[in-house]
């Protein structure tokens, strides 16, 4: 009988921690420059609760941290790890199926910061330089005033 790859694949494993849509959209906020509460729930419609519980699972597993910015009241704010900073590159590799396939008008494009040249996800071959999060930015698209 052959060994079943399964659930001990990385995708699997990754989809396990990051593959349900709200937390995918908590940390695409993030990276946007959302990093408070109530900034984060108004972007995306979500449940208090529901927020609660993701953003103490992206904690708990080291994709976001807490900085606290206020002692009275005491109130925090939410900012990606390296380890969270490099789910850029899954984010950007969705954004541009999504924009490939799903959307007419994208809303949001990304660009290298020096040149504003458009950046693209894209399998290079390993030791290849590539560009680290802070060479980067997302900017409004096209779509960007239908989808705000």
């Amino acid at each position: 009988m052959a060994k079943r790859y399964g659930q001990h694949c990385p995708v699997a494993k990754a989809l396990d921690l990051v593959g349900e849509r709200w937390t995918l959209l908590i940390v695409r906020d993030v990276f946007l420059g959302l990093h408070r509460f109530d900034e984060l729930q108004e972007s995306l419609g979500i449940a208090r609760n529901v927020l609660t519980d993701r953003l103490n699972r992206l904690v708990e597993e080291g994709i976001l941290e807490r900085v606290r910015y206020s002692e009275r009241p005491e109130r925090y704010e939410y900012r990606l790890t390296r380890r969270g900073r490099e789910l850029n590159i899954a984010l950007t590799g969705l954004r541009q199926w999504g924009d490939k396939y799903l959307s007419e008008r994208p809303p949001r494009l990304l660009r290298r910061k020096a040149d504003k040249k458009p950046v693209v996800a894209a399998l290079v071959p390993r030791g290849t330089k590539v560009l680290g999060p802070e060479e980067v930015e997302t900017v409004p698209g096209p779509g960007w005033a239908r989808s705000a």
